[in-house]
């Protein structure tokens, strides 16, 4: 399995999975000693309850009893804004004058673009940020992005005020962003359940991203259940089964079991229908297996196994 891209950005409706996904490439990709930085965004401190830690400062921090090479940051708007404002206007001590104060929240609460520019911006530093020797830092970088309903108009932010903009720091980073976001060293994976409107959603932002030729990678199947029966039984078989396995064999147990079984039919046939509707969207993709168990390291590392890059 080939996973080209720098930064791969991983996004898909709520309730799929994304942060699963998205840790588990992250850990994929730091296999073989290469160091990765898992980031997220939207402030719901979601990689530290999959890794069970602490909530997530505004600093980049190791992962060493779990992979040493691998690095998680939860990026904080206003931080990043206060890293910014000291990085192009020098504007350190200033600058926390003005979180104390409450400008600092205010701008980002009233300006969402802003908040979305200065969250990519963050991203992209670390995309691209080299060592003394001039080599790069992260053999990879993994988002885990907002949700496709809002993808996006957040990978797009840093391209609309690059148009806006004059002149200035705002608009020279916004257009490296920008850049790089179009470029070969970015790749958006979408994650969906093989369930409507999951499908849909990937669908419609597919269609969206490559509108704004943003580079779409892969298609994540998360959860798929392997399918348990191939055609129809009837209640004799059914009878006949649960007899040879000691269980009761009353007219209740062997029409609800029937029932059941219909019921899973329809959602294999449902199913193969979804998968046929992602094969004619021409990506490459990947289908993941349910975690029966929950979703622990465990399992986390089982799904990193099947995405290792090969």
């Amino acid at each position: 399995m080939s996973w080209p891209a720098r930064l791969h950005v991983v996004t898909g409706k709520g309730g799929v999975g994304k942060t699963t996904v998205a840790a588990a490439l992250a850990l994929a990709l730091a296999a073989g000693g290469n160091r990765v930085l898992l980031v997220e965004v939207e402030g719901r401190q979601g990689l530290a309850q999959l890794f069970d830690l602490e909530p997530l400062p505004y600093a980049e921090r190791r992962l060493g009893d779990i992979d040493d090479d691998l690095r998680l940051l939860a990026v904080d708007p206003e931080e990043a804004l206060l890293e910014y404002l000291d990085l192009f206007y020098k504007m350190g001590r200033a600058g926390r004058v003005l979180r104390k104060l409450g400008a600092i929240d205010f701008a980002t609460t009233i300006a969402p673009g802003l908040r979305d520019i200065l969250l990519t911006g963050k991203v992209k530093e670390a995309t691209t940020r080299t060592d003394e020797a001039g080599r790069r830092l992260y053999h990879a970088v993994v988002l885990d992005a907002p949700p496709t309903g809002r993808i996006g108009r957040f990978l797009n932010v840093t391209a609309e005020a690059a148009r806006l903009a004059k002149l200035g720091p705002i608009k020279s980073q916004s257009e490296g962003v920008a850049a790089l976001l179009r470029s070969p060293m970015t790749s958006v994976h979408l994650v969906t359940l093989l369930e409507e409107m999951p499908v849909q959603e990937t669908t419609d932002a597919l269609a969206e991203l490559t509108a704004l030729h943003i580079p779409v990678g892969k298609i994540i199947v998360n959860a798929a259940r392997p399918p348990l029966l191939s055609s129809r039984v009837t209640q004799a078989e059914l009878k006949r089964g649960l007899a040879e396995a000691g269980l009761p064999t009353d007219r209740r147990t062997v029409t609800g079991l029937q029932s059941e079984a219909h019921a899973h039919l329809a959602r294999q046939e449902l199913e193969q229908q979804l998968r046929a509707e992602l094969a004619h969207l021409k990506r490459p993709t990947v289908e993941l297996p349910l975690l029966s168990d929950g979703v622990d390291l465990p399992g986390l590392q089982h799904l990193a196994a099947l995405l290792r890059p090969r």
